[in-house]
């Protein structure tokens, strides 16, 4: 926000309420997006990631089993078609990181975050993050996500309840006071 907290006052928003937060936020955008999804590609679109995921998961459990069947080994994992078109892309891509971004540059917090009563700001001054930090922040999930969640969980752990994505983009999540 604008106007800066006083430096006693801050209480970091941990690693609970802020995956509550996260899970309100998914919630809401599953309910915008899956609307969209079955009108243009029908029930078959997600009976197709399903089947999907359980086919390798089933591939990846023959081969924690140590079998060798000829069947059995990274070749004959099928291929995810995890894109099936131009408004997948938009709708499960696109649309999330627009619409977090601008949550966080208008509102400091997407509507999780305000339900849970947390915003982020600069880590140093304690004032409303650039546009830059922001879009960082978000480009830095990734690196969160695909470390394993580990990103993710060293909120549980930091003194300041950063993610790998805040101490990137030098954000802290914080309690409105």
């Amino acid at each position: 926000m604008d106007n800066k907290q006083p430096l006693s006052d801050i209480v970091y928003v941990g690693f609970w309420a802020r995956s509550l937060a996260a899970l309100i936020d998914s919630i809401l955008v599953l309910c915008i997006i899956i609307p969209p999804l079955l009108y243009f590609y029908g029930a078959g679109y997600f009976s197709g990631q399903i089947s999907q995921f359980v086919a390798l998961s089933d591939e990846f459990a023959v081969l924690a089993k140590g079998l060798t069947a000829p069947s059995a080994g990274l070749a004959t994992i099928p291929a995810l078609t995890p894109i099936s078109g131009p408004l997948d892309v938009v709708l499960n891509w696109a649309f999330p990181a627009i619409a977090v971004v601008l949550f966080w540059i208008y509102r400091a917090a997407t509507p999780g975050k305000m339900a849970v009563h947390a915003y982020i700001v600069d880590a140093k001054t304690l004032a409303k993050p650039t546009k830059a930090q922001l879009i960082g922040r978000y480009l830095g999930y990734y690196i969160s996500i695909f470390s394993l969640g580990l990103g993710f969980l060293w909120i549980a752990f930091d003194p300041k309840k950063q993610g790998w994505h805040d101490k990137l983009a030098g954000t802290v999540v914080v309690y409105r006071p």
